[in-house]
């Protein structure tokens, strides 16, 4: 196997579509540092695992000697992304593009490096633009083709508004690689239609289009939906080392081997075979990759630490030696588990705390709460609340009109 061919099977693993093959075995064989864009709007000021899937396919590739050109679309962040919305995304103020972009500056390199990325604000270029610029833009792409994608004709046939704005986000993507020059464009199949389009303005300026390098999007602690931070299901490349590792140890085996595939270089194959012949323990397997992921963001030290503090507290059935201590004022003797999980932020809201309760997820003083509708006896000096294995907290209970307040 040659070194192109090798290169070829690095960058399909784990990759849904390359658009198309040819173009990519043709520009490989050039033998120069191809230039491969990747963009992010930053809409929030963390990274989870699911971007750290095109940031890994993108190492893979500075690995092989090519440049990685990190877009911040600072300025596209400020129309916000259609793509997969139902209705018109509201758009973020220039200073919280700002103050987004700086953290994905930071967080980026915990897995790039740096000496081979090229950090780009699409502002550059956007901001200098005049009103007859975008319009001469406007003309290289038509009304019916913006309608081709699913969202936007969703949207037109249930008689959704779609701001016109909203056409713009495609066509500044696409321009966004005629300008870079990119030879490949790497995003999540969602990302597909507004890659295309960069291919199809970079031949309308007269440059050789781009490769279209599609990449599933990772699904969330839950298994089903696409992570994602609002949706609570996201595991964060700058949350604690026991935090990662401790969410990591609660996904299922089956979505453990996807994050595998995704996350790491390891033999999926491999693994799958180990475990079903009964080679490999599942929780061993899965231990190893919580390690693998703390030890790339936090380092080797941090992860072990984690392992260690994972096999006393859940292992061994052991606390963690450090608990939060959160206050609560009271007004009377007893207080309702739901409103206890509430007010000490170890939920989000009372249907959470109902769910986690129904579940069988709460414990009170390490015996699991039945009944919704259950009291805490506000006397007592101090509580442990454990919501799963995860989220703990020492209550203390402070009652109104005595001298201590929380």
């Amino acid at each position: 196997m040659d070194d192109d061919e090798r290169q070829l099977a690095v960058i399909q693993r784990g990759t849904v579509d390359v658009v198309p093959l040819d173009e990519l075995m043709a520009r490989l064989k050039e033998g120069r540092p191809l230039r491969v864009k990747f963009g992010a709007d930053p809409s929030a000021p963390d990274l989870h695992l699911g971007h750290t899937v095109a940031l890994n396919k993108l190492r893979q590739l500075q690995d092989h000697g090519h440049t990685i050109v990190f877009l911040i679309g600072d300025f596209t962040g400020m129309i916000g992304d259609p793509t997969g919305k139902s209705e018109t995304r509201k758009p973020l103020t220039r200073d919280q593009v700002r103050a987004n972009a700086e953290t994905y500056r930071q967080q980026v390199f915990k897995v790039l490096d740096p000496a081979r990325t090229e950090v780009r604000f699409n502002s550059e270029w956007m901001d200098p633009m005049s009103a007859a610029d975008v319009v001469r833009l406007c003309a290289h792409y038509t009304v019916a083709r913006m309608l081709e994608r699913d969202d936007f004709a969703r949207r037109y046939d249930e008689q959704r508004p779609i701001g016109v704005h909203e056409f713009l986000y495609p066509l500044i993507q696409g321009y966004d690689s005629v300008v870079l020059r990119a030879d490949i464009e790497v995003g999540g199949t969602d990302q597909r239609f507004n890659l295309m389009v960069g291919r199809e303005l970079q031949r309308a300026y007269g440059h050789s289009p781009q490769v279209v390098l599609t990449l599933p999007l990772l699904e969330g602690t839950d298994g089903v939906a696409k992570m994602s931070k609002s949706l609570g299901n996201s595991i964060g490349i700058t949350e604690p080392p026991a935090e990662i590792f401790g969410k990591i140890m609660s996904v299922s085996d089956a979505l453990m081997l996807r994050y595998y595939e995704l996350l790491t270089t390891e033999d999926v194959g491999g693994l799958r075979e180990a475990m079903s012949a009964g080679r490999a323990h599942p929780m061993e397997v899965k231990k190893r990759l919580a390690h693998l992921l703390v030890a790339r963001f936090h380092g080797e030290a941090a992860a072990d630490d984690a392992a260690r503090a994972f096999a006393r507290q859940f292992q061994q059935r052991e606390l963690p030696a450090e608990i939060p201590v959160v206050g609560i004022r009271a007004e009377t003797t007893s207080m309702g588990v739901v409103d206890v999980l509430t007010s000490s932020g170890l939920v989000g809201s009372r249907s959470e705390a109902r769910r986690m309760i129904a579940q069988g997820a709460v414990r009170i003083d390490g015996e699991r709460v039945a009944a919704q509708d259950a009291l805490i006896a506000t006397a007592r000096a101090r509580v442990v609340v454990q919501v799963g294995p995860r989220r703990i907290r020492a209550v203390e209970f402070f009652l109104e009109g005595s001298r201590q307040k929380p």
